[in-house]
């Protein structure tokens, strides 16, 4: 995906029972935050801020998704410990991941492994993809995110 680019058809499911496609993103603004894994530190801190800014969102006319490779089952457990109000893609086959190519090798620890690059991407209202943050850091990206939004 390259800013410029219309979303392609997808479906993926979300907690809330929701199956989230390419039509479902049409008439709002989207956006898609990847981050790592659940009930990580710098994930729940990002997944947090996004959901405490959830209303802020939707007087945008926009809808936010937190997207890893969690199981939905994990991302329900996760959702509901800390109270999020996001909706969470369970992409296990990171088909998402991979459109958006956000799997990425990653250090921790001396070992090698690919993993999600916490990255957020901004899709407007026709579905096409307007802005995207790589190697995001959590620390005030969500009020980043706002303020593009707010123009």
């Amino acid at each position: 995906m390259n800013i410029g680019d219309k979303i392609p058809n997808f479906s993926c499911e979300a907690t809330n029972n929701l199956q989230v496609t390419q039509e479902s993103l049409l008439g709002k603004q989207t956006i898609f935050f990847f981050y790592p894994k659940d009930n990580t530190s710098g994930c729940t801190t990002e997944n947090i801020e996004f959901s405490q800014a959830y209303e802020q969102f939707k007087a945008l006319n926009t809808q936010i998704f937190g997207i890893s490779r969690d199981s939905l089952r994990t991302h329900n457990n996760f959702k509901e410990k800390f109270e999020l109000k996001t909706p969470l893609l369970a992409d296990t086959e990171e088909k998402l991941c991979q459109l958006f190519d956000v799997i990425k090798l990653k250090k921790n620890h001396g070992k090698e492994y690919h993993g999600i690059e916490r990255s957020t991407f901004i899709i407007d209202e026709n579905g096409i993809l307007t802005h995207e943050f790589r190697k995001v850091s959590v620390k005030e990206h969500v009020q980043t995110i706002l303020n593009i939004l707010k123009g």
